[in-house]
């Protein structure tokens, strides 16, 4: 089934999201997002419902938030059914003297957005994760860190010697 018009129209929406970021700041999430939608943060907050998103985003807005603009790009958009599709992807928050985002401020975002009576497609979930490396697995951190758990461990197993015997 070729689904090319829906991720393009997917696509659009997710641009002109970002743009209304820029211009209407916290009204846009009433045109993006389902009424019962799902928004957690990037510090895992979860607000539950447009009106609670909106909210936050008004105050955020009005301090942190002023001036920006959002940026960013999907990689990929995979369809679950005819009105519904997971959306992966990769964004930033720039502030109006800034025109690439620091790596340690880009996001990861998973969305499920559906396709409404309307026609228009929205944000029924969105869940938002900084991007974070971790170190190598043979750096001199990562040894000393898996030294410390396999430590605790065994310390632990002496104590409940009980959970060894399932």
């Amino acid at each position: 089934m070729d689904r090319s018009t829906d991720e393009a129209a997917i696509r659009r929406m997710f641009e002109a999201m970002s743009e209304a970021w820029a211009r209407e700041g916290a009204s846009a999430v009433e045109r993006f997002y389902t009424p019962d939608s799902d928004y957690v943060t990037f510090d895992g907050s979860w607000l539950r419902g447009r009106e609670a998103n909106r909210r936050v985003h008004e105050e955020l807005f009005a301090g942190v938030l002023a001036g920006t603009r959002l940026v960013g790009e999907i990689e990929g958009v995979r369809f679950l059914g005819p009105d519904t599709a997971v959306v992966v992807s990769t964004g930033a928050v720039l502030w109006p003297w800034q025109r690439v985002a620091p790596a340690s401020r880009r996001s990861r975002q998973t969305l499920v957005v559906v396709r409404g009576d309307d026609g228009r497609w929205r944000i029924a979930s969105f869940q938002n994760t900084r991007v974070q490396r971790l170190p190598p697995s043979d750096s001199l951190f990562m040894r000393l860190f898996v030294a410390v758990l396999r430590f605790r461990l065994a310390l632990w197993r002496r104590r409940h010697p009980e959970a060894l015997a399932s």
